[in-house]
């Protein structure tokens, strides 16, 4: 069964030479056959003659070239056009004729520049075509047969044309499908690097500048050193787990517990100087695909502003594992300020919570960030359980 499923992909590795041949070959075995003698196409009112040698290569040269139809259709069309006109003034009248419209419809589908110019010219060598039919049958068919013979094979033309245009429109649409697609990922890679550094580069910058003022206090600033140290390290660590998300083989190595991963972003907080107040409750499930991954961007992206605009107030970071969905709420009191903050704290782009906003509205969940009534900053968040990575 498995061998039958492939052989259509085996047969597309063939050259398209190869795969266009049979369908000359086929031509042409019917057309040799006896009983399908002068039964082809009649142009003219000849009568019909007897095969012979010449009757051979003409059917030859209205078949074989098929094999060329799509690498050099005006070449196929040519030689299927000068194979069609000797069997048509000999009176062989061949099954060989059925070539014309299939290398009509070839041209008119494969041939990239001047189909204008073709259609023209082959248009042009038919009327000589018609003219020593009409005079070589005294007049058996009228003027309007050949110009019927001609209409119909305007319709193999226009049907290439179509299979033209509907080729190159699905193939616009996977143009502009791969670009958002790519847009989408650029995007995607821009949020996780802007949460990664923003974090971990604001939390080195308060622990730094609250270093320069521990000097008279060695063993205090060497803890504050060593906290500068270790948040580097976990940059570190997050952007490499960033770049194994770009790597095709990512996937086979274990990530860190989702409890373990904001107990540890918390105490980095704490670190740095923010006050913060843990509560989670409920059991993280075994698999929450996005919803663990967005769940812990919001904590990370709200405890980085309460860094950056409320320094030294009271933070609270509420969690809520549920059968279907997680529950955020990171809240900041009003205490603080921004002119409370370290001088060198970085200001903000405003790119984090619209971010956050546009992960969880992907995932089908609800997301809200606004000031309180007395005062200070929420940012609520629910997230389905089981979201899709």
């Amino acid at each position: 069964m498995i061998a039958v499923r492939r052989v259509p992909e085996l047969w597309r590795r063939f050259d398209v030479t190869v795969r266009d041949l049979p369908l000359g070959l086929l031509i042409l075995a019917g057309s040799l056959v006896p009983a399908f003698h002068n039964h082809g196409t009649q142009l003219g009112g000849l009568p019909g003659r007897p095969f012979d040698a010449l009757a051979v290569v003409a059917v030859a040269l209205q078949c074989l070239p098929l094999a060329v139809r799509r690498r050099w259709p005006v070449v196929c069309l040519a030689l299927v056009s000068v194979g069609f006109a000797v069997d048509q003034l000999r009176g062989y009248h061949s099954f060989a004729g059925t070539a014309v419209p299939v290398a009509l419809l070839s041209v008119a589908s494969h041939l990239e520049r001047h189909r204008r110019a073709t259609a023209l010219l082959f248009s042009a060598a038919y009327v000589p075509l018609a003219v020593a039919l009409y005079r070589l049958g005294s007049g058996a068919e009228s003027p309007g047969e050949f110009v019927l013979y001609y209409l119909a094979l305007a319709l193999p033309w226009g049907m290439g044309s179509w299979l033209r245009s509907t080729r190159a429109a699905e193939a616009e649409r996977r143009r502009l499908v791969a670009e958002h697609t790519r847009t989408a990922e650029r995007a995607r890679i821009a949020r996780e690097l802007h949460d990664v550094v923003t974090h971990h580069v604001t939390a080195m910058v308060v622990q730094a500048e609250a270093a320069r003022y521990l000097t008279a206090a060695p063993d205090r600033l060497d803890q504050a050193l060593t906290a500068v140290t270790d948040t580097g390290r976990r940059a570190i660590t997050d952007l490499r787990h960033l770049l194994d998300l770009l790597n095709p083989d990512y996937g086979t190595e274990a990530r860190m517990p989702a409890v373990s991963r904001l107990l540890t972003l918390v105490e980095q907080t704490r670190r740095a100087g923010q006050p913060v107040e843990f509560t989670e409750e409920g059991t993280p499930a075994e698999s929450t695909g996005s919803g663990d991954l967005v769940a812990y961007r919001i904590v990370q992206e709200a405890l980085t502003n309460a860094l950056k605009y409320a320094h030294g107030s009271r933070t609270s970071v509420q969690v809520h594992h549920g059968a279907r969905e997680i529950t955020v709420e990171v809240s900041t009191d009003g205490s603080g300020s921004r002119a409370g903050s370290p001088a060198g704290s970085p200001g903000g782009s405003g790119r984090g919570l619209a971010g956050l906003r546009e992960r969880v509205d992907v995932l089908g969940g609800d997301f809200s960030a606004g000031a309180r009534t007395g005062g200070g900053f929420v940012v609520r968040a629910r997230i389905p359980a089981r979201s899709p990575s």
